[in-house]
């Protein structure tokens, strides 16, 4: 079985928070935890963390620090989940399941390439 990378991009949950009522939110946050719990009991969740809003992006061959990530909500990674599968398409069909989906999020796909 392969790992295969989630990125979670746009679907600014933390703006909506601000804009639904706390029940809203506790069912979508639900959803989220009913999704990584299943994939846990089918031996597919490897890990999985959100991300801050504040960063620093290094260019420049590592000379030049600027605030950011500066981008559209759409493509600022607000997260990611590693999950176990077979191939590509077992792994998009996890990711069809993410409840980024509720608000307009996108999920990228990526296999982990072992090292060695």
């Amino acid at each position: 079985m392969k790992e295969y990378l989630l990125l979670f991009r746009g679907g600014d949950a933390r703006r909506l928070e601000e804009q639904q009522s706390p029940e809203a939110w506790q069912a979508h946050m639900q959803k989220w935890m009913l999704w990584m719990q299943a994939l846990t009991e089918a031996g597919k969740f490897a890990g999985a963390q959100p991300l801050t809003n504040e960063g620093k992006v290094v260019s420049g061959g590592g000379h030049t620090v600027t605030d950011g990530p500066f981008m559209e909500g759409k493509e600022i990674v607000g997260g990611y989940l590693i999950c176990k599968a077979n191939n590509y398409d077992e792994a998009v069909v996890i990711a069809k399941e993410c409840p980024i989906f509720e608000y307009n999020g996108i999920v990228e796909v990526r296999e982990i390439n072992e090292m060695g």
